[in-house]
């Protein structure tokens, strides 16, 4: 697992699975969005608008 922040477009991507997939994108929300492969392996997580949520200062604290 890899937690990468792009604090210039505020936006946070967790990936689970290393290597390139071709996903589909499942959108839970505008901020939140899921990156699926194929039998529904979900491979990324990918938060926009991060500062927003409480979580941020512990993800903020991974990334120094």
């Amino acid at each position: 697992m890899k937690i990468s922040y792009d604090e210039e477009i505020d936006a946070l991507y967790i990936r689970l699975v290393e290597g390139k997939h071709e996903c589909r994108t499942l959108r839970l929300t505008d901020e939140i969005a899921l990156n699926i492969v194929a039998h529904e392996l979900l491979v990324g997580i990918e938060i926009l608008d991060m500062k927003t949520y409480r979580i941020f200062a512990k993800v903020g604290s991974l990334q120094k």
